[in-house]
């Protein structure tokens, strides 16, 4: 799910999102230091990633569990409702309350993370998945249910800001982007892990499943150090040092990045905070223009309605539910892959307009199956052309409109501005999923057709909206880009470059 994207997630006052800015560098040169418990001091600079690595295996269980919530409702519709007699506004609700609880977890993320570190808000979130989880398990209709989906969406709310962050204060500044980008690939791995499992077992015993990444990530947990800036924040020195050397290993040189560390956290704390109003200052509203609206976009181009529900719409289309959300799984982890990997490469603009062309088509084929399906025509092909749809749009939305708008709203927003951007953001992000997921079933009601046609219609807005206002924020500086969404030709340029 695009909620859980959050690639930016550096930024944000209202979720202290600005503690951490990606672009910055890491190293000013300073006298050589040896953080090792006992105090002793050496001279080799050879250091170890395996901490690290571990760190982020244990890390990205949050955001396997992240994916595993969301991947929950589809594989499991038909069988919730016929078990618990529930209407489809019932299940609406269930499946829809997931980004209430994520909406109110992601806005708070930021000051959880700060007040208990974030290996505690980590800690907090697996508990609230785990409770969550075994509610539903346990239930007996709609109210437990409801409840237990509302504590996972917290649970992962919190971990879509907590997983990031904690990556990228541990790693250093070759594997920081590398390792960044497992947290989306894991997401998208639990929710595709969760459509496949939910085909063979019961919703019960998959709720059961997504205790698991929990259990991983507690235990995880008591063997690796906190985030080392976080430590250096809150002043606790000798247990940033030792932090920081278990993470580079013992015969590391830190010095540089322990100088460098302190003094970019001292830079951020002397800058001004912005306020939610001050955003909407004119030398700030282009920004807040392009990035509230890469949400609005990728939210209302119907990815958590079709997520959620995939297995009703293959229903519909006449062809195996199980077939459909096992091939839908399939196609979403490798072509994410290939996202990461072309967007240092092809560039932001191009990749997410090539992304939302392969959502209208997507959406424009699958309303033209129901189109024909309802007047009785070419019966025979409908559910091609269905399954066609469904799978070209999600493999269109995890190449480029899933991750792209995080990245670029975590690029165009000055740093002082970030913290509060961030959350007007993330509160558009998950207000968005909510309405797309809630409304789904009810506009497929009304119309299959049409609800797909309209998703085409907000894919090609987004075409003509990246066109004429986004700029392209590949290899440019942070003041380089400002400069350009301040320019009165802003992404116009770029097009020409």
């Amino acid at each position: 799910m695009a909620i859980g994207e959050c690639r930016d997630v550096e930024s944000g006052e209202g979720n202290n999102l600005g503690d951490l800015d990606l672009n910055q560098p890491l190293v000013i040169k300073k006298d050589k230091i040896f953080a090792h418990e006992d105090g002793d001091q050496g001279s080799d600079k050879s250091g170890s990633i395996g901490m690290v690595l571990v760190s982020t295996f244990v890390a990205v269980c949050g955001s396997f569990e992240f994916g595993s919530c969301v991947g929950y409702s589809a594989p499991t519709q038909s069988a919730i409702r016929d078990d618990l007699n529930l209407s489809l506004a019932q299940f609406s609700m269930f499946g829809s309350i997931l980004t209430i609880g994520g909406m109110l977890g992601a806005v708070t993320s930021g000051r959880t993370a700060d007040f208990l570190g974030r290996k505690g808000a980590m800690r907090m979130s697996a508990s609230f998945c785990i409770t969550g989880w075994l509610a539903i398990y346990f239930s007996k209709g709609a109210l437990s249910l409801d409840v237990g989906r509302f504590f996972t969406g917290f649970g992962i709310g919190v971990f879509s800001y907590v997983v990031p962050i904690f990556i990228a204060e541990i790693a250093p500044k070759n594997l920081r982007g590398g390792l960044t980008t497992l947290n989306q690939l894991m997401i998208v791995t639990g929710s595709s892990v969760s459509f496949v499992i939910g085909t063979i077992i019961s919703w019960e015993t998959l709720a059961l499943t997504g205790i698991i990444p929990c259990i991983f990530l507690l235990v995880g947990l008591c063997f690796v150090p906190e985030s080392p800036r976080w430590l250096a924040k809150i002043g606790r020195e000798k247990e940033f040092q030792v932090a920081l050397q278990r993470l580079r290993g013992k015969d590391a040189d830190i010095s540089d990045e322990m100088d460098e560390i302190q003094e970019y956290i001292g830079t951020l704390q002397s800058l001004p905070k912005a306020k939610m109003l001050d955003l909407f200052q004119s030398k700030y509203i282009r920004a807040v223009i392009i990035g509230v609206g890469l949400m609005v976009f990728q939210q209302f181009g119907g990815i958590n309605g079709i997520g959620f529900y995939a297995s009703q719409t293959f229903e519909e289309a006449g062809i195996s539910s199980k077939i459909g959300t096992i091939a839908y799984a399939c196609i979403q982890v490798p072509i994410t892959v290939v996202g990461a990997a072309l967007i240092d490469k092809s560039g932001r603009r191009p990749l997410i307009m090539v992304s939302a062309t392969g959502t209208f088509l997507g959406c424009f084929l699958a309303g033209t199956s129901f189109f024909l399906k309802g007047n009785g025509l070419l019966l025979n092909w409908v559910p091609i052309i269905a399954v066609s749809g469904v799978l070209i749009y999600i493999a269109s939305f995890s190449l480029g409109m899933g991750a792209v708008p995080w990245v670029i709203m975590s690029e165009v927003f000055p740093i002082h501005v970030k913290g509060a951007a961030g959350s007007l953001v993330v509160l558009v992000n998950w207000l968005g999923a909510w309405a797309v997921s809630y409304t789904y079933n009810f506009l497929m009601s009304w119309s299959s057709s049409r609800t797909y046609y309209i998703y085409a219609g907000f894919s090609l807005l987004t075409i003509i909206f990246v066109a004429k206002l986004v700029p392209e924020t590949k290899g440019k500086t942070l003041e380089e880009i400002q400069a350009c969404i301040n320019s009165d030709k802003g992404g116009q340029d770029d097009v020409n470059r």
